[in-house]
């Protein structure tokens, strides 16, 4: 199901968002789940600090629990007080109206903080890149993702230089992945060049992160938002 709302000449306010929220939220099942939602680090542009008060005012009633997981690829982790204004909270509503909330940094450098789902093998990357390259490439993803009932993916959608388009899977692969699709999709990327890439709705290194993404079997939804500034 695809809820979807907007306009090109105005921002949607946030009665209108909260809206999209609970429309969404409305028939996810979401009552007692343990709930982990994905979103960008402080490197792109979007409005968190509104998403991150409108999931929390919607679910933190219904929800055994409600984290949060700073997508950061392998950039550098977020200290404590870059945390609280990227989700636009002070370190007091933090520590009372948030008290609840997890917000946990990805590392990618940690072994002990990824699993291992499984291997895209060499001949299908062969067939994804058009033979532009042939090995296998290991899946490997944080194991946060699976202490929840229920993934969402929050973030911006903008064209992009080595997928073609931000968003969806990309939260996974490589926002909290291992460095093994990381590298991978990038090196692809630089192959295809990014003058072929970027704005390209469907590339083969979107295949690839969507090839990865399928060995996550939990539920999964998006919030994918087009943003102008912060609006």
């Amino acid at each position: 199901m695809v809820i979807g709302k907007g306009s090109c000449d105005r921002a949607l306010s946030e009665s209108e968002v909260r809206e999209l929220i609970s429309s969404a939220f409305s028939g996810a099942g979401l009552d007692g789940k343990r709930v982990l939602v994905i979103i960008p680090d402080g490197t792109r542009t979007a409005p968190i600090p509104m998403m991150f008060r409108l999931f929390h005012e919607s679910l933190k009633d219904r929800v055994e629990a409600l984290d949060f997981l700073i997508a950061l690829g392998t950039h550098q982790p977020m200290s404590e007080g870059a945390i609280n204004r990227h989700v636009g909270v002070t370190a007091e509503e933090r520590a009372t109206r948030f008290a609840r909330v997890n917000i946990f940094n990805h590392r990618w450098d940690e072994p002990g903080q990824l699993v291992e789902l499984g291997e895209i093998s060499e001949g299908e990357i062969a067939e994804i890149t058009g033979g532009l390259l042939r090995q296998s490439v290991k899946v490997r993803l944080n194991k946060l993702i699976f202490d929840y009932d229920q993934i969402i993916i929050c973030g911006p959608t903008f064209p992009h230089e080595v997928v073609g388009f931000s968003g969806g899977n990309k939260y996974f692969f490589p926002g909290v992945s291992g460095a093994e699709v990381i590298n991978f999709s990038h090196w692809l990327g630089a192959v295809i060049t990014s003058y072929e890439v970027i704005g390209t709705k469907y590339t083969p290194v979107r295949r690839v992160i969507d090839r990865a993404a399928s060995f996550i079997k939990c539920p999964k939804l998006c919030f994918s938002m087009v943003v102008k500034g912060e609006e």
